[in-house]
């Protein structure tokens, strides 16, 4: 995950405060939305759980708000666990994917760089992840990331291609870096650092309004590819 992620290898993540969130989420699936209302499940790990954050300026409240003011019929679940990696992702996603949910967005990863967990095992996960999408019939989108070289450039270039390799293989949407909002904004790493929480790793609630800036238009892409 760039700079962000290649300083702080002995953070810890919270292991359980979104697991609250996404207990609400999916007490929506039974609200009085429409019929036609997409419900997306976006999982992941801190970033999507909306770490150090209010629970309104988390990405799942700030993407809702933003597709709410893109006219989008949609409810955005929150299935971001804290300290989760992709094999943690791998072992929920099946009963996670209810049969109300219709598209699912997938952030996974950056806990498995900064555990130095070999990219060749953090791609079988993903692919799992996605084989469990496929049976359930939901559209998916696949966030990637840039990360660090703290392991050497082999590690970094293997991590990094696992995304679009995956996308490609399987032939779904990719979002190619979470932190590119941030990028299209910045032209050094002082500038990046600003966006981010004091521990170098998780954005801001601004931060995080500029992410789903960036990230929004293939978020409404992956509501148009939801067959009705």
């Amino acid at each position: 995950m760039g700079c962000a992620f290649g300083s702080l290898l002995g953070f810890r993540y919270g292991a359980f405060r979104a697991l609250r969130n996404l207990s609400v989420g999916l007490l929506l699936l039974g609200g009085a939305a429409q019929a036609e209302t997409v419900r997306i499940a976006a999982l992941g790990d801190s970033l999507i759980a909306g770490y150090g954050l209010t629970p309104e300026t988390g990405f799942v409240p700030q993407l809702q708000a933003w597709l709410d003011e893109a006219g989008a019929d949609v409810i955005v679940i929150n299935a971001g666990v804290s300290g989760d990696t992709t094999a943690g992702g791998l072992s929920r996603v099946a009963w996670m994917l209810t049969p109300e949910v219709d598209a699912m967005i997938v952030m996974l990863g950056a806990n498995d760089y900064l555990r130095a967990i070999d990219p060749n095992l953090a791609e079988e996960n993903l692919q799992g992840v996605i084989n469990v999408g496929a049976e359930a019939g939901v559209e998916m989108l696949l966030i990637g990331m840039e990360v660090g070289s703290n392991y050497g450039p082999e590690y970094k270039a293997a991590f990094d291609a696992m995304y679009p390799r995956l996308a490609e293989g399987n032939d779904i949407a990719l979002f190619g870096n979470w932190f590119q909002g941030l990028r299209d904004v910045t032209a050094n790493q002082s500038e990046f650092t600003q966006y981010l929480q004091g521990d170098g790793l998780h954005p801001t609630a601004e931060g995080v309004g500029l992410i789903v800036d960036a990230m929004g238009p293939a978020v409404l892409d992956l509501i148009a590819s939801v067959e009705k």
